[in-house]
């Protein structure tokens, strides 16, 4: 039996910063449309991810690419790689 490692990508996602108000965390709200299973429309689903930024220069309505990451608080599982 052959020993293969397999990296594993972290996922990465775009949304809208919601939510500056805490100390080093953004509130990034991510949009994306599925499909319905019986009538086959489109409709938007929104997510709320709470997102680690270390020196606090991401703001409300800033566009920014989040990154998983491991665990660092009870919430937080992502972190803010950069602006768009």
């Amino acid at each position: 039996m052959e020993n293969k490692s397999v990296k594993q990508t972290k996922r990465r996602l775009q949304g809208v910063v919601a939510s500056d108000k805490m100390n080093k965390t953004r509130v990034v709200v991510v949009e994306r449309s599925r499909k319905h299973a019986k009538y086959h429309k489109y409709f938007k689903v929104t997510k709320r991810f709470k997102a680690h930024d270390e020196k606090n220069e991401y703001k409300f309505g800033d566009k920014v690419i989040i990154e998983e990451t491991q665990p660092l608080s009870k919430d937080k599982r992502w972190k803010i790689i950069n602006k768009i």
